[in-house]
């Protein structure tokens, strides 16, 4: 019981920090990230299978008199170089291991941008979804937010919005 109280005082920082105005964008990104989950977890899988694959491919170029003394711990390398984060307790010492890594660190560099670009595709997706259809009675301009009261042209006063569950026939 007293869980429940304080789960409910809790509730009330909210309240004080105005946090329920934000609800609406906060659903939004979630929605977002709902509808993207299957293609970042697509492009996830394959930089986990890059990792595997390049830290074997090193493990086979560089071998353990340079370091790379296991898979896994080549593996752990390649992981360290694709986040850009690099470490340096492994490094690749010949030629064509150096040649390696250096296409394993432009990989890197898609981590960070494929998935904000598919992000940012599906957040303009749901935020042309959550537009309204409503028209602006002066200049006609659709495609306002749907808790708009004025129209973003021209300035008008918008028509209250028409809630279809509540409207009787």
């Amino acid at each position: 019981m007293l869980l429940v109280i304080r789960l409910i005082r809790v509730l009330r920082v909210f309240r004080v920090l105005k946090m329920f105005a934000y609800w609406n964008d906060a659903n939004l990104l979630l929605r977002s990230l709902y509808s993207a989950r299957r293609k970042i977890t697509v492009f996830l899988a394959t930089i986990f299978v890059a990792a595997v694959v390049f830290g074997a491919l090193l493990y086979v170029v560089e071998g353990p008199e340079y370091g790379f003394t296991s898979i896994p711990k080549s593996v752990y390398w390649a992981v360290i170089t694709i986040t850009t984060v690099g470490y340096g307790d492994v490094v690749p010492q010949t030629g064509l291991g150096q040649a390696i890594a250096t296409l394993v660190m432009l990989i890197g560099y898609s981590v960070i941008a494929v998935p904000t670009g598919i992000f940012a595709s599906e957040l303009m997706m749901e935020m042309q979804r959550s537009r309204s259809d409503r028209h602006c009675p002066e200049c006609a301009a659709s495609g306002h937010e749907s808790d708009a009261k004025f129209c973003r042209h021209c300035g008008t006063t918008l028509p209250a919005e028409i809630d279809e569950n509540s409207a009787v026939s």
